[in-house]
């Protein structure tokens, strides 16, 4: 294998990779050809996010596990599916989007993650973490149904292995006898490592197909003894794998265990596969991978080189002055996080598996003990939240809007049914950008304002971000903060850690005949359509409880009231507004602004924002579009007096 130290800045010579539009050309080559495929996949794939962006590590270390499923497999007739796409840009490679690289993530080019619309190849979508092995064991018991002698593939990280449905999956696939097998992609993440050598060895004796026909001929001969002969040699054979291997949990849920076999050993890896394709029922082959495997820098820090920016190949002009860079919100969350903790011993927090991508590097490393980091297990940190609760601890759950959609009954039957003293820093709320519709946080105001006891809040910058997540772990009862990727507008941050009364919103603006609303991140384009409008504006802070108090004198002096959220419209803040005024007998002329009911493709988030008139420049045609509806009508009732 070659070991790169620099990112290509220019497409490298190909030769082989480019006779590989699809699987089936890849079958055309010799065996002994694959390692040279590789080397040339892995150094395109380094070219390619050098020049996009985007998802990194995961992709170089799957190089091999790509390419070894293809070849022995007729694809996509036999159904290989990742459990998410960070390491799926290779398999796209090989399916036919080669030339498209250089559009992921980008607006009308290829989506960040597994997409069924994109390619046959992409036979389930994904985006969430640990659904591989449930799509596919769909996928193995429908191919059963219709007669067809056909074995569903599950690729699954072993960080994703940390999610309960991963081991629901499991526990059910054994018992329903389907041809299924899965392949566990440990980059040592998440597991620890195992020594390999005499390991590969067995695992490649049990993948065989004399040692398997020994295997099923024994237990028929076994079966028809008196006794416990049976259960005694399977007992024997556990154990055995057991010595070199971490299988005997995956043996006791019914799969036969193969493994670890080293992920980056084509041959070996083409050879088990082989043998396994041959076997019947629930299996389970382990693979040993290294995330950022061939690329020296992304080898020695693969949390770092997780994902990268593209590279700017302009050179820096010099005595420029360098732009001011403005805090993330995540940054703004993990500053407060580690005062608040300084403050009030009680503070405990919480991540599934974001520690990085929430801002809580400093806290974990200041504040060790308080630090719990659950893995992938959304629905055991929402709980693990309750419990400490319970015990008069004060825990923060910093978690995206997307994932916190997995621990909702959690939410509603741990949390805020008991009333427990639990707030949810929510990051990434909205439009996320590249990441696409999987990872979007449209729909959190929806789903949080509808569950008895939650408070739930929208800052509009970096210091109302800080001000209401002091407001929440202050009060009494669940509670939650929802803030957008990325940076904010600008604030100055006042670094007190003093609570703003609940349910009150503040008057932005002062004007005349439109009275926008404006919730979190949207406050800031209403301000700038306000000024050409003469519009009042008030940041609302609270979808729940609404300010009722400033909402009903703005219906008093004005015409129009506007609202605007980047949530979706169904059921969002605009709803919770026409709700009030309905349950008050109001008649009020109101326009409800947000995210349209489907789902939004990837592209830049300002660009997004714009499509569907979410910036200063939608929302003041918006307004004038509604202005000039009404005002014929008003004239047409003059006239007729």
């Amino acid at each position: 294998m070659k070991l790169f130290q620099e990112i290509p800045v220019t497409r490298p010579a190909t030769p082989l990779l480019d006779r590989v539009t699809f699987p089936a050309d890849l079958r055309e080559l010799d065996e002994a050809q694959l390692l040279q495929l590789a080397n040339e996949l892995r150094e395109f794939l380094l070219y390619t996010v050098g020049q996009t962006g985007g998802h990194f590590g995961a992709g170089l270390g799957v190089v091999e596990l790509s390419l070894a499923p293809h070849y022995p497999v007729d694809t996509p007739r036999g159904r290989p599916g990742w459990h998410v796409a960070h390491q799926s840009y290779p398999h796209k490679i090989l399916t036919g989007r080669r030339e498209a690289m250089l559009t992921i993530r980008k607006a009308g080019g290829l989506a960040a993650f597994n997409n069924r619309a994109e390619s046959e190849y992409d036979c389930f979508g994904v985006g969430h973490s640990s659904t591989s092995i449930s799509a596919a064991l769909g996928m193995a018991l429908a191919a059963r149904a219709h007669g067809e002698d056909r074995r569903a593939v599950a690729i699954i990280g072993d960080g994703a292995m940390t999610a309960g449905m991963a081991f629901e999956a499991l526990n059910h696939a054994a018992h329903t006898g389907a041809d299924l097998l899965a392949i566990l992609n440990d980059n040592q993440m998440s597991i620890s490592r195992h020594e390999r050598g005499l390991a590969s060895y067995f695992a490649r004796i049990w993948a065989s197909r004399s040692y398997n026909h020994m295997r099923e001929a024994g237990k028929r001969v076994l079966s028809r003894l008196p006794g416990p002969a049976l259960e005694i040699a399977r007992r024997t054979e556990e154990h055995m794998k057991g010595m070199v291997a971490p299988g005997t949990l995956f043996e006791e849920l019914g799969f036969n265990y193969i493994g670890p076999v080293d992920g980056h050993d084509l041959p070996s890896l083409l050879s088990t596969l082989r043998n396994v394709r041959e076997l019947k029922g629930a299996q389970l082959l382990h693979v040993m991978t290294v995330k950022g495997k061939g690329f020296a820098p992304a080898e020695r820090d693969p949390v770092g080189y997780h994902a990268i920016n593209k590279i700017d190949p302009a050179p820096r002009v010099a005595g420029t002055k360098p732009v001011p860079v403005r805090p993330k919100y995540q940054e703004v969350f993990g500053d407060w996080l580690c005062d608040m903790a300084w403050r009030d011993e009680r503070l405990v927090g919480i991540t599934p598996a974001m520690c990085e991508g929430s801002g809580m590097v400093e806290f974990a490393r200041r504040f060790p003990a308080r630090f719990h980091d659950v893995a992938i297990a959304e629905q055991h940190a929402v709980t693990l939240a309750a419990g400490l609760a319970c015990e008069n601890m004060k825990p923060v759950v910093a978690i995206y809007s997307t994932f916190l959609q997995r621990g909702y009954d959690q939410l509603i039957h741990d949390v805020a049914l008991q009333n427990l003293d639990v707030l949810f820093a929510i990051d990434r709320a909205g439009l996320v950008g590249e990441d696409g519709p999987t990872h979007a946080g449209s729909f959190d105001l929806g789903y949080l304002r509808c569950v008895p006891n939650m408070v739930v809040m929208a800052p509009s910058d970096e210091d109302e971000t800080r001000k209401l997540l002091s407001t929440g772990f202050l009060h009494h009862g669940p509670a939650a903060v929802r803030y957008p990727r990325g940076t904010g507008p600008g604030a100055t941050i006042d670094p007190a850690l003093e609570a703003v009364a609940i349910g009150k919103g503040v008057l932005r603006r002062a004007g005349r005949e439109v009275a926008i609303l404006g919730f979190g991140s949207m406050v800031a384009p209403a301000l700038a359509a306000a000024s050409a409008l003469e519009a009042s504006v008030a940041d609302m802070r609270f979808v729940k409880p609404l300010d009722e108090e400033l909402i009903l004198e703005l219906c008093a002096s004005h015409s129009l009231l506007v609202t605007v959220e980047e949530n979706a419209v169904a059921g969002g803040a605009g709803a919770a507004v026409a709700e009030l005024l309905a349950a008050r007998g109001i008649v009020m002329p109101l326009l409800v602004l947000g995210l349209p009911d489907r789902f939004l493709e990837h592209g830049k988030p300002q660009q997004m924002l714009h499509d569907v008139g979410l910036d200063a420049e939608g929302i003041e045609a918006a307004i004038r579009e509604r202005l000039s509806a009404m005002r014929p009508s008003r004239w047409s009732a003059v006239s007729q007096l």
